[in-house]
């Protein structure tokens, strides 16, 4: 029976995923709705007004550690996903730790702290997807995580703006050719046409980077199953084409956000057929995880 209430979710704030999840059959495709549900709502949860939001994320932190006996009812929703389709409770555990991290904006200075980070909110749910996709080749995780690193890595290029305006910087300090004053993202809404440039400098880079995941995700889909590799094929291209429209004005971020046209999504959809095809898929590239050792699925040598 099909979730209505997590697909409303996925339909209003994950346009792209959902269109995707047309390609994943209804038993699957529910449990990503349900997965995104989750997710949506402890990104709400951290990116809301309320007063005790720090307190309530904290909350839902120790009802998946089992520390606390009962949570709302999205978290309760959510560890009965997680027991069904045993998803590693590690890493619903480091998105909420992400989650708590966003409570202080962020000033990252090094790629290690951003790449970290994009782990926690992004790669993790890379790692749970797998589980629902009914994915049991032992290398998919590696993979699973890369596409989730590139898909945040493009997000964060998208939103510059409106990140900046909540006090947030996930470019790093050292791509910033910017004084300490200039770095303070509360100033670039104003920013002189010299400033949107280094930023905008440093866009691109953010784009470069979340390619050389999204290469590596692309070799991995071929390790899920046959029924659900359109799917996350469909997913990347479609994520990967706003980091195309994003350069192609030159990485504009004072702009705000690019879209990606219905029309645009079903050419790419069929692109993605290729994804079909057998292919072999080599040793992941583990100097990819080097700055995310000792996070939930990462190798540790």
């Amino acid at each position: 029976m099909t979730d209505h209430a997590a697909r409303k979710v996925l339909a209003r704030h994950g346009k792209s995923f959902y269109w995707a999840s047309f390609f994943l059959g209804h038993v699957r495709a529910d449990k990503a709705a349900q997965l995104y549900q989750f997710c949506r709502f402890v990104d709400d949860l951290a990116d809301g007004d309320a007063s005790d939001k720090a307190q309530r994320l904290a909350r839902v932190k120790e009802c998946l550690s089992g520390t606390r006996a009962r949570g709302e009812k999205e978290v309760e929703a959510f560890l009965q996903l997680a027991e069904k389709n045993h998803i590693p409770i590690a890493a619903a555990n480091e998105l909420l730790g992400g989650m708590l991290a966003d409570q202080n904006p962020a000033r990252f200075d090094t790629d290690r702290e951003l790449l970290r980070y994009c782990h926690a909110v992004a790669g993790t749910v890379g790692l749970m997807m797998c589980r629902l996709l009914d994915c049991r080749h032992p290398r998919a995780d590696s993979f699973a995580i890369d596409l989730g690193v590139a898909m945040q890595l493009t997000n964060i290029a998208r939103d510059v703006l409106e990140d900046a305006q909540m006090g947030r910087r996930y470019i790093p300090a050292n791509w910033l050719d910017l004084n300490a004053a200039q770095s303070a993202p509360e100033n670039w809404a104003e920013a002189s046409d010299e400033m949107r440039r280094k930023i905008a400098c440093a866009t691109g880079q953010l784009l470069d980077l979340a390619e050389t995941y999204y290469a590596s995700a692309m070799i991995g889909i071929h390790l899920l199953p046959f029924r659900t590799r359109l799917s996350i094929a469909i997913a990347l291209r479609v994520y990967r084409h706003i980091g195309s429209r994003l350069k192609a004005r030159d990485c504009a971020w004072w702009r705000g956000r690019v879209m990606v046209s219905t029309l645009r999504k079903a050419g790419l959809s069929i692109l993605s057929v290729g994804a079909l095809l057998p292919r072999r898929v080599p040793i992941h590239r583990s100097e990819l995880h080097h700055p995310l050792r000792g996070l939930a699925g990462v190798d540790s040598d």
